[in-house]
This record gives structure tokens, sequence and C-alpha cells, in this order.
């Protein structure tokens, strides 16, 4: 129960009080809810911001009201403190206030109600178009050089070939097309009753099935048509196959997914790409790089098979950044003049 002199004692002895406050909700969190001493270390800094706010606008901790809230909240995004920040911030202010009305200290959570900002999506991670044409153009030394028997040797030239066809082929699919990595390991070599997805090479099509079950038809860049050509011209020299599958392990099966990004990833690093590379990246990249050549969002959603626009849309801030950075390396008036000039 609070000194009934507290109401008549200076500013300094009720900012004691607010501390004191405050260091006993910390130490109920503490030992009866055991929390972690970081989640205490981010409370303890949230209510220290909590404190100092009251104490600039001459506020006791339990006559904070939700609009008073809402306004710190606004003065700390716009100091820069990132949604992420202000949600655990907000946080510990709604557990406070919910242990303040436990004890008897108010009638109302001020929080409660109170949301902190969407944190943003991180943009999607694309190569760059040389880099694209670098990872699809990339020919592998002769891995038989490297072999360490005989044997070896001759296993790794006998896979060579049909390896890099194979490889060529997926990789130049993945960015003519804009497929999933699901949308191009399930293609079939020929369209079939069982078929989920398949080639159309004279058609220059790929029928492929999307997310929520929706079919759509990509059509296949030159480059890509002319690595699957060469690809289906080596496919049946392996271990006779088990079905249909377009994309084959060396024991004939259906490749896949796990088998695509260990592959993919060996190729980029044989590339000399600086970065790590998955399937969806080079969709990321097809996405892009289109957008950026035509403008066309409708088409871009309609090639990825997205269902809303505003899936797509995440591109047109790719494509901004792109632009931003060909203006700052390029137009005259981008760049600040020396101070002297």
């Amino acid at each position: 129960m609070a000194d009934p002199a507290s109401e008549t004692a200076p500013a300094s002895s009720e900012a004691e009080t607010k501390a004191a406050l405050i260091a006993r909700h910390l130490e109920h969190l503490r030992v009866q809810r055991r929390l972690a001493d970081s989640t205490l270390g981010m409370y303890g800094d949230a209510l220290a911001r909590l404190s100092a706010f009251c104490e600039r606008d001459d506020l006791a901790l339990a006559d904070v009201k939700a609009h008073h809230a809402r306004g710190w909240l606004a003065r700390l995004h716009a100091q820069g403190l990132g949604p992420r920040s202000l949600a655990i911030t907000l946080s510990g202010w709604r557990g406070f206030y919910r242990w303040l009305g436990r004890e008897g200290g108010i009638a109302a959570n001020p929080i409660d109600g109170l949301k902190p900002p969407k944190a943003t999506k991180p943009l999607p991670k694309a190569l760059s178009v040389d880099q694209a044409v670098a990872l699809a153009e990339h020919a592998p030394a002769d891995p038989s050089a490297h072999a360490a028997s005989p044997a070896a040797a001759t296993r790794s030239a006998r896979e060579a070939p049909w390896l890099q066809a194979r490889d060529h082929a997926m990789v130049e699919l993945l960015y003519s097309c804009g497929l999933r990595s699901a949308e191009l390991l399930s293609l079939d070599a020929l369209a079939g009753p069982d078929a989920i997805g398949w080639l159309d090479i004279d058609g220059a099509e790929a029928h492929v099935l999307g997310k929520g079950s929706k079919r759509r038809t990509v059509p296949i860049g030159q480059a890509a048509l002319s690595a699957l050509r060469a690809w289906l011209a080596v496919r049946e020299q392996l271990t006779p196959p088990d079905g249909p599958a377009l994309f084959l392990s060396r024991l004939g099966r259906r490749l896949t997914a796990m088998q695509l990004r260990n592959r993919l990833k060996q190729l980029a690093q044989a590339a000399g790409l600086p970065t790590h590379v998955h399937p969806h990246m080079l969709r990321h990249s097809f996405a892009s790089h289109l957008l950026q050549s035509s403008g066309d969002l409708r088409a871009v959603q309609e090639l990825l098979g997205h269902a809303h626009i505003s899936t797509t849309q995440v591109y047109t801030r790719l494509d901004f950044q792109h632009l931003a950075k060909v203006y700052d390396a390029a137009h005259p008036r981008a760049r600040r003049k020396d101070s002297g000039g």
C-alpha cells in the first residue's frame, strides 16, 4: 500500500515510485513468469521508455490513457524504432498494465487495442541480368579431369554430358518461364492422361499446375527450347526411366526438390556468382527482368500464376530499386555537387 505522504512528495520521489513499481513488475516476470534474461531486458527497456514519457508529460503511470500511449508510439516510430521493436515495446507496456490492473492500480488497460505498424515484407532477392545469363551459359569443366581414380574418371566422363544437358535445361526453363520448383519438377516430357504438367515443344509452351490447383500455359523462350531439345536427346541414354518425368536423376527417377536445390547451388558457385542461388530466385529474376523490360504488370501476373495483382506488385518495388540505382549512377542531377562548386 502506498505511503499517504507520497501524495505531497516532490517530483523526484514520484520518479522513484515509478522505478519501484516497474522493478516490482519485472521481478514478478522473473520469478512468477520465469522469463528469460533477454526478454526481461527488452521489457525493461520498454518500461524505461514508458517511464520517460510519463516524466516528460508529468503523468503518473496509473494515469496513462490510450491517447497518450498512441502518441508515444508514433513518436518512437518517427525516431526510427522499427516495427519489431515497437511490437516488443507495446507487449511490455500491455503486460505491465495488465499486471497493474490485477494489483488494483487501474480499472482498464490503456494499451489494449493498440497495434504496432506492420513490418514491411523483405523484397525477394533477384539476380541481375548479367548474373542470370552467366548462370544459364556456364559450362562446367570436365569433371573427369579431377577424378580420384580411373573408375571415377570413367563414371564422371559418362555422366558429364547428360548432367550438363539436364542442368542447363532446368536453369533455362526456370529463368525463361518463371516456374516454381514444384511446377518444374512435376513436368512430364509429354502430355498424358496422368500428367500433372507437360511440355509442348512444337508449340513452345509449358503446361503447369500451380498453387490452388490452377493450370496455366507459359511460353518457352528460344534459349530454353534449345536447351530442352539437347536434354531430351540424351535423356533416354540414362537408366530406363521409371516414368514419364522430364527431369531425372542418374537412377532414372523424377528429380526431387532437394536435388534441384543442391545442383543449382553447385552451378552458381561454379559460375562464380556472389550469392546463394535457389530455384525461387530464378523465378524472382524472371519477373523482375520482364517487368523492367515491358512494364506490363498484368502480363507478369498471368505468367507467374498469381491470383492477386498485389502479390505481383512486389516486383514494382524491385523495378524501382533498379531504376533508382541507374538514376543515381547516370543522371547529372542525381548527385550533389562538391561544396566548393
